[in-house]
């Protein structure tokens, strides 16, 4: 049962990044004002920042016992996602606000550089489990 558990986190987790980054995103940019919808997206991400983080922190735990080296991976999502909330989103919004355009999308690329890492690792974790 625990196994499940753990599966069950870990597909939530993987489903609700992905969602978010190339469904919930892209929908709101290519349906909504501009201007509403980066207000929109701006307001979302700390939600799915600590979605992210309860998520894998759980996940974390559940495999402990399973899989030592899907659960550290699984903290590795969930300690970089702090710095991501706390220091970089703030920067990326700054960088918005005072209209320094190349700052913004050096900031913006990393963050999803970061995004797509945790997609990956998350993924790499789904899979062991097969």
């Amino acid at each position: 049962m625990l196994t499940v558990v753990a599966q069950w986190f870990t597909a939530l987790l993987f489903g609700g990044m992905v969602l978010f980054s190339f469904g919930f995103a892209a929908f709101l940019l290519s349906t909504l004002p501009s201007d509403v919808a980066r207000t929109s997206i701006r307001r979302a991400f700390p939600y799915f920042y600590l979605f992210v983080l309860a998520v894998a922190a759980v996940a974390t735990l559940l495999l402990w016992p399973l899989d030592r080296v899907s659960s550290l991976l699984m903290a590795a999502i969930a300690v970089t996602v702090i710095p991501t909330r706390q220091r970089l989103m703030p920067a990326i919004n700054r960088a918005t606000d005072e209209g320094q355009k190349n700052r913004f999308k050096t900031l913006h690329s990393f963050s999803v550089i970061i995004g797509l890492i945790h997609i990956g690792i998350n993924a790499y974790v789904l899979a062991r489990f097969v």
